[in-house]
């Protein structure tokens, strides 16, 4: 009888502890399509829609300059730029559907821009921007140029498009640029509102080619990527082991490297908690996703962690000057510990979320974590 007894308690406890057994939620529980809801309603077609506006008025600005470069006319392009580039900052992660498509990314923003290829397209008067070894010499960075790079002073800028031998083809790449950065802004909005939207929410399945799986995905892929080591790590040189100051973004403006990643960050935080684009109201994404399943790291909440270290990275970035490139050159510890305080949420969303929610990586990983 007493063999009985202990065979039949031995068997009741490897099902107490087996996967049949009572268990607590899983990632498959979750009403992952909710999330999938508000990123595109709340969050990634508002944000393009305000893209899609600042792009419209870029190239209208443009047209202006170009008809009439006068100082009041460049004042009024250059801000039509900096509300472009801090626009982009919030859809620079979404690279889905027409985006992924048109490598929208690669086009409006490869940085540093090539100066003597951009020199060589207006001489010669004839170029190709849809070809993608010229990524390097049109969007955003390309402007930066043309509108800050020229010469030592605004006299001098100017004279490129008024004097200049090449007036008229200075005239007409500027345009050209912001007319492509408008036509492609508009193609990915389009998809997003003329049925992409529909499929990006239905596709709510747990998989590799799920839409949650896949946005997840880009959007550590873009966080460590773009906004770590692009903006902060790569000009610091942590990468090739020695400072690069021409590599921060928007170079040529001296001033408003600061803003484009204060704005970036902003967003990739937003974006983990749910935050609508136009507001403070917050709803369903990462943030629940980890709480439902109660993801705890070391004995603490996990969500509560990498919202900390955001904060963290925040704190430390105030201290940088508005001209990273300025930074770099009289203290790049600063930019560093700003890279450190950003790389220690790589390990937070990259290991440690992907494992709670059941995702694998779908990038390469060329620096480690």
């Amino acid at each position: 009888m007493k063999k009985y007894f202990i065979l039949l308690l031995t068997v009741f406890i490897l099902w107490s502890c087996s996967d049949n057994g009572p268990s607590g939620p899983t990632p498959d529980d979750f009403d992952r399509e909710a999330i999938l809801i508000n990123w595109a309603d709340n969050i990634i077609i508002p944000a393009f829609a305000n893209f899609t506006e600042s792009t419209s008025q870029l190239h209208a600005s443009a047209e202006s300059f170009s008809a009439e470069p006068t100082q009041q006319n460049l004042e009024n392009l250059r801000a039509k730029w900096e509300t472009a580039y801090l626009a982009f900052q919030n859809v620079s992660m979404f690279e889905m559907g027409e985006a992924m498509q048109l490598r929208f990314r690669d086009n409006l923003n490869v940085y540093p821009t090539d100066t003597t290829e951009i020199i060589q397209n207006i001489s010669e008067g004839a170029y190709d921007l849809e070809l993608p070894s010229l990524n390097n010499s049109q969007g955003l960075p390309a402007l930066d140029y043309l509108l800050h790079g020229l010469g030592e002073d605004d006299a001098e800028i100017l004279s490129y498009y008024t004097i200049n031998t090449n007036a008229q083809n200075y005239r007409v790449y500027l345009t050209d640029l912001t007319q492509r950065i408008d036509v492609l802004t508009n193609q990915v909005m389009s998809n997003w509102t003329s049925g992409f939207r529909d499929e990006f929410v239905s596709n709510s399945g747990n998989g590799a080619n799920s839409s949650l799986d896949m946005m997840v995905n880009d959007y550590i892929y873009y966080y460590e990527k773009h906004l770590r080591a692009g903006k902060i790590g790569i000009p610091a040189g942590v990468f090739s082991g020695s400072p690069l100051s021409s590599h921060v973004e928007a170079y040529y403006s001296k001033g408003f490297s600061k803003a484009l990643f204060n704005e970036a960050l902003t967003a990739s935080i937003k974006f983990f908690n749910g935050i609508h684009f136009d507001g403070q109201i917050e709803g369903q994404s990462l943030d629940d996703y980890l709480d439902y399943l109660n993801t705890m790291k070391n004995g603490a909440d996990l969500t509560s962690i990498i919202n900390d270290q955001f904060e963290d990275a925040k704190v430390e970035s105030e201290a940088l000057n508005n001209d990273l490139a300025v930074q770099v050159e009289t203290d790049n510890g600063l930019m560093l510990a700003t890279y450190d305080e950003l790389q220690r949420n790589v390990v937070n969303l990259k290991v440690d979320m992907l494992q709670a929610l059941n995702i694998n990586v779908d990038y390469v990983d060329a620096d480690g974590d």
